[in-house]
């Protein structure tokens, strides 16, 4: 392949060729199916307004239709059957499809579909008469063999629009391949395989003018589109013509009673489909000729740069579409095919410590792709172009070629090429890997002189992959950061569910003495109930569970009171602590859980017990309201007389730090106690000398939101 045959391929794409419409897609589906019956097809024609208003038009025409009432479209397909019905959409819909073509509008076309629909008659009769299990195939592959002159014809109008007209022959391919170095049924084949049928389709188009000595081992539909072909536009060729009957097993009489037949079915499907073929004779041209148009090497090259940049254009917006990194790899490895013919490609990357390319498992062969690595330090082709950031190529043919290492050894056999071109995928500053294409030697010199294509494409690739790999990468961030918040919660959890379960541990220790002696345990039961269900609505907060209600209203005293029966009923706080308890008479109430607020004292009531063990006081004290940026807290201390707190330890009171008790969750008290004073929307200090330690709680008052003048004045009077 030449680079003008690069051009005229480059061409085709940027034409924008219609793709094949969903209906027929379906329809090819459905006949490869070997139980799809008439509701199938029912269901698939309903979908498409337009096939079904074409359905309805026939079958309500005078040749099907005998009354006045009009048929719906249940009625219309059992009158026109089976065959007519897969007839008229394979037909419709291509008929809409290819004329929409490029300059098909300026384009006398009736010769052209005359022929179509001549062969595609034609091979649906010899298929049938071949019994070949698809007729309908057949008739679409007929239908489609010239297809590539419209492609042509839309891709280079100035070069091809005499040719169009042009008797349909082998001289023709010869001005076609010396002209654009591509022949229309090269054209028809490649824009077929773009559908991914799966088929011979492609291949019937692609050697209806092989000759016929070739064909004897081919694909039934390749022999039957070769010799409808022959029957239809070069019905003076006897010996090819015999010898193409000879391949299809079928003799001269039937050839006849074939040809005879497809006059009448063509014109009768012309007026079906509406298409005008009266005078379609008239405008074939007896020869092929183009005449070579005067080429400005200058104006060539700017129109190649200028086709290059809108291609590097489309495949950014291509690559841009794609969601996730293995999306991502297939496009880019699709793409580079396509743009330049690569038999098979490959993508490595940089490992995550940079010291090596490694496959990416996309596509065929990946699990051997997967575990293929190329260490940059120890150089070689492919590790140059990622270093050097440059367009490098390799082969392994021809003399004087220069040996090349295991690794390279290994992507020859993995692409099943003898050359290979090494695209570096750059993005700013940084080369993310390197793309390999594999080729024929022969093709290397067209890849020099697209270097500058090649060098785009690995940047325009490299810039869509960074952001998917930035995305991966910004997803694993987040998904460490919620990790690790969850494993902080659950220490807290764990840290705070052992409170709960030390008090419990106790009164199990009282509840057996007491029932040792047959005392009466009611009391202890509660308790036991009010810690076992605080132990799960701790569990429960770490998944969020029950939310807290932040409208909830608690009384200061009944919790310190709750609190102070927690530990007196135990044996947890010694007799050589005193707790002295300072509440006021007039009602304490805040907003906020009263849970929330137990487990605030539980920790510091628990701290300041083992900060005093040669005993000492402890006391708990209620000092009134105070007025702080025009909110009314109410201020609750808990002190000790304990030696006091270290400078060190003050300086990072509320953080979670290691601590010198025993067990893996200490040292996490505080920051819990802080944390929960936030959650009520509260403020807490701490002062600590020699004569003891003592935290200053401000929690929000009910309706402290709201102060008037009065009470703003009370507030003061009381600090």
């Amino acid at each position: 392949m030449h680079q003008s045959d690069h051009d005229i391929r480059n061409r085709l794409l940027i034409a924008r060729l219609p793709a094949m419409p969903q209906i027929l897609i379906k329809l090819i589906e459905h006949l490869q199916a070997d139980d799809a019956g008439m509701p199938e097809l029912a269901a698939l024609i309903a979908k498409d307004a337009g096939m079904t208003s074409k359905i309805l038009s026939v079958a309500n025409s005078s040749a099907y239709h005998r009354n006045n009432r009009a048929v719906g479209l249940e009625q219309s397909l059992v009158s026109l059957g089976t065959d007519m019905i897969k007839t008229l959409v394979i037909s419709e819909s291509v008929f809409q499809t290819f004329n929409s073509f490029p300059h098909s509008g300026s384009t006398d076309l009736r010769s052209f579909w005359k022929s179509s629909l001549t062969t595609a008659v034609i091979a649906r009769d010899i298929a049938k008469q071949l019994e070949y299990p698809h007729a309908e195939e057949a008739y679409l592959a007929g239908l489609l063999h010239n297809v590539g002159r419209l492609a042509l014809l839309a891709t280079a109008p100035k070069e091809y629009a005499f040719n169009f007209t042009a008797r349909d022959d082998e001289d023709l391919c010869a001005v076609e391949q010396r002209t654009l170095q591509i022949t229309h049924s090269e054209a028809g084949a490649w824009l077929i395989e773009r559908w991914n049928l799966d088929s011979f389709l492609a291949d019937s188009v692609l050697y209806h003018h092989e000759p016929v000595a070739r064909l004897e081992a081919a694909h039934p539909l390749i022999r039957i589109v070769r010799l409808a072909h022959l029957l239809c536009s070069h019905e003076d060729e006897d010996e090819a013509i015999e010898a193409a009957a000879g391949l299809c097993a079928i003799g001269s009489d039937a050839l006849h009673v074939i040809c005879h037949a497809a006059a009448r079915q063509v014109e009768k499907s012309a007026a079906y489909l509406g298409i005008e073929l009266a005078g379609a004779d008239d405008i074939v041209a007896p020869v092929a000729y183009a005449p070579p148009p005067p080429v400005d090497p200058v104006q060539q090259r700017l129109s190649e740069e200028v086709r290059n940049m809108v291609l590097v254009s489309e495949m950014g917006q291509t690559f841009a579409r794609q969601t996730g990194e293995t999306g991502m790899l297939e496009a880019m490895t699709r793409s580079a095919r396509i743009l330049f013919d690569f038999d098979n490609t490959v993508i490595l990357l940089e490992n995550p410590t940079g010291h090596a390319l490694v496959g990416m498992a996309a596509g065929e062969q990946q699990q051997r792709l997967a575990e293929f690595s190329i260490p940059l330090a120890k150089g070689g082709t492919v590790a140059d172009a990622a270093r050097e950031r440059r367009v490098a190529y390799l082969s392994q043919a021809g003399q004087g070629a220069a040996p090349v290492g295991i690794s390279e050894e290994q992507l020859f056999r993995i692409l099943g090429t003898e050359s290979f071109v090494c695209v570096p995928l750059v993005a700013g500053q940084r080369c993310l890997g390197v793309l390999v294409g594999g080729a024929a030697a022969w093709q290397l010199p067209s890849y020099h002189k697209r270097e500058r294509f090649l060098q785009a494409f690995g940047n325009q690739a490299a810039a869509a992959l960074e952001t998917q790999l930035s995305e991966r990468g910004h997803a694993r961030r987040q998904i460490a950061h919620v990790a690790e918040e969850y494993r902080e919660a659950s220490r807290r959890v764990v840290h705070e569910v052992n409170n709960p379960l030390s008090i419990i541990k106790n009164y199990l220790s009282v509840l057996d003495t007491k029932l040792a002696r047959r005392e009466p345990v009611v009391g202890e039961m509660s308790i036991l109930n009010e810690e076992i269900d605080r132990v799960g609505a701790l569990i429960n907060g770490l998944a969020d569970l029950q939310p807290s209600d932040g409208n909830r209203v608690t009384d200061v005293a009944r919790v310190v009171d709750d609190v102070l029966r927690l530990f007196r009923a135990t044996d947890f706080v010694p007799a050589s602590v005193q707790i002295l308890v300072r509440m006021q008479d007039e009602p304490a109430e805040i907003e906020g859980d009263a849970d929330i607020l137990k487990q605030i004292l539980v920790n510091l009531v628990k701290n300041a017990v083992e900060a005093l063990p040669d005993g000492g006081r402890i006391e708990i004290a209620n000092r009134g309201h105070v007025n702080r940026e025009r909110r009314l807290y109410l201020e609750l201390v808990i002190g000790d007389n304990g030696p006091g707190l270290s400078t060190e330890v003050l300086a990072n009171l509320f953080t979670p730090v290691r601590s010198n008790k025993e067990g893996k969750h200490h040292g996490l008290g505080l920051s819990i106690v802080h944390s929960l004073v936030k959650k009520l929307d509260g403020m807490i200090t701490c002062r600590s000398g020699k004569a003891g330690t003592t935290f200053e709680i401000l929690l929000p008052v009910r309706g402290g939101n709201n102060l008037t003048a009065g009470a703003q004045s009370r507030a003061m009077d009381s600090v």
